[in-house]
């Protein structure tokens, strides 16, 4: 996701390995195209033949021939009309065909955009996201540099806004793809003080002592069957001039083996991205830091695994939350409500003008809307709020009813409120349990489950983790301290 993006010389002073150039719906030219049509003697009409029409996303590769100093031409499609992400999917779209060759030059961010070049360079450098850490033989990426070509799209400014969220969203995939076996709540602490070192953030690092100490009932129910330690973690920013706070919550469960109510084993093979939450709230701590958005901004996080020993928390325990309302675990599979529960509660007790938290709670939400969808519930003007910041971002979130008819669902016999309600609306009553610890204010729950991780490539998301919803909590800060 490195590139080396600058402005450049307009196209026809330009040069390099590869040329970018939009077209929209029904073969009409966008910024660019005129030129390089004028330049490569029957290019329309190979377009033509070739039935190429400018649909969004659509790309197509011709050779430059000698009256041009690039190898290749790739035109990219815009569709019938563009919008800020119809811009990243095309730029997106434009990077994966070029990612063989070292040099693009490119007039993507001349669209008729507002801070068209931020889109570009991020669609771009999404684009070529590769995770190889664990792989013996690497093949990095050929494209080093996107050149854009000529003055336009927000300048220098657009481009640094985009790559702080690249790195992110980068940040989040990373964390979320690593194997379980990589990543012990320890070591996602550390790197969590490694990013608060590196920006000036305070970091708190509660270890299993202190969890206990303080009152963390449902981290050290789920993480009694592990052998790694849980840890709570919470990052400040807080800028000198910031009057307004945003918590950011998010769900850290590094493997999720299910604990004594046990997955399947197919059900196990990608839970090693059940701390999506948390991955995708210290993203987008990290990007809103260097975008040095003017907001007070604390992450909580709790990490631990749901695996299985002697110790493991059973069917009919009940725990102690931080707020004091005791919790009778049902499944013990339906443990990130648990962790979420001493984060919330702890959130609750600062001055916070809104907290939202994230997780990949419930595969009742997936069934709901899918696989590209996040579900959004909470207080009205908490859900409208992410909603708009969602949109900005162009991240596809749904607003869902906080319905208080299925509250008695989760009323307990033995204890103030059980983890599991009945078969139907599980995402719904899953949304109520945490609304016990958000406190009185202003709360959102997104439960991306589904959007979290992608089981194909497309456009400038990879296969494996996406890093959903980092955009929309960047967006969420900075229309809060607009304010």
């Amino acid at each position: 996701m490195e590139l080396d993006i600058s402005f450049g010389d307009a196209v026809a002073a330009s040069s390099g390995d590869v040329l970018i150039v939009p077209m929209f719906a029904e073969a009409a030219w966008g910024p660019g195209g005129d030129w390089v049509a004028s330049q490569i003697a029957g290019l329309d009409a190979y377009l033509e033949a070739g039935d190429f029409t400018g649909k969004a996303g659509s790309t197509t590769t011709v050779p430059a021939g000698d009256g041009l100093p690039f190898t290749a031409v790739v035109v990219v499609g815009l569709g019938d009309e563009i919008d800020a992400e119809g811009l990243r999917q095309a730029a997106g779209s434009a990077a994966r065909a070029c990612r063989k060759f070292a040099t693009a030059v490119t007039t993507l961010h001349l669209v008729d955009i507002e801070d068209a070049a931020e889109m570009v360079a991020f669609g771009s450098c999404a684009a070529l996201y590769n995770f190889e850490s664990f792989k013996s033989e690497a093949k990095p990426v050929a494209m080093e540099a996107l050149v854009l070509a000529g003055a336009g799209g927000g300048g220098d400014e657009a481009v640094a806004r985009a790559l702080a969220l690249v790195h992110g969203v980068g940040l989040a995939r990373d964390l979320v793809n690593t194997p379980a076996g990589a990543k012990p709540p320890a070591m996602l602490a550390a790197r969590a003080q490694d990013i608060g070192a590196e920006r000036g953030l305070t970091v708190k690092v509660y270890d299993e002592d202190e969890i206990l100490s303080e009152g963390f009932g449902g981290l050290v129910a789920v993480n009694s069957g592990a052998a790694n330690p849980a840890r709570m973690v919470v990052i400040d920013y807080a800028p000198t001039s910031a009057t307004k706070t945003l918590v950011l919550v998010g769900k850290g469960i590094v493997f999720d083996s299910g604990g004594l109510s046990i997955k399947p084993a197919g059900g196990m093979e990608t839970m090693k991205t059940d701390m999506a939450g948390a991955a995708t709230v210290m993203g987008a701590i990290q990007a809103i830091a260097d975008r040095g958005i003017t907001l007070n901004v604390k992450a909580i996080m709790p990490f631990t695994e749901n695996v299985i020993s002697g110790h493991a928390m059973r069917p009919g325990d009940v725990f102690t939350a931080r707020n004091g309302k005791t919790v009778e675990v049902l499944n013990t599979d339906a443990e990130g409500r648990l962790v979420l529960a001493d984060g919330l509660s702890l959130a609750a007790e600062g001055d916070a003008d809104l907290i939202v938290d994230v997780a990949t709670l419930t595969g009742a939400a997936k069934v709901a809307l899918g696989t590209d969808i996040a579900a959004v519930f909470g207080t009205d003007q908490a859900r409208e709020m992410v909603v708009e910041a969602a949109k900005a971002a162009g991240e596809e979130m749904w607003p869902m009813p906080l319905y208080s008819g299925y509250r008695s669902h989760i009323d307990s016999t033995v204890a103030d409120i059980k983890n599991t309600g009945e078969r139907w609306g599980g995402a719904i009553t899953a949304a109520l349990f945490l609304k016990e610890f958000a406190g009185d204010g202003e709360w959102a729950h997104l439960d991306i489950a589904g959007p979290a991780r992608s089981g194909k490539v497309s456009h400038y998301i990879p296969k494996g983790a996406s890093g959903f919803g980092v955009r929309t909590l960047v967006a969420l800060a900075e229309a809060m301290a607009a304010q």
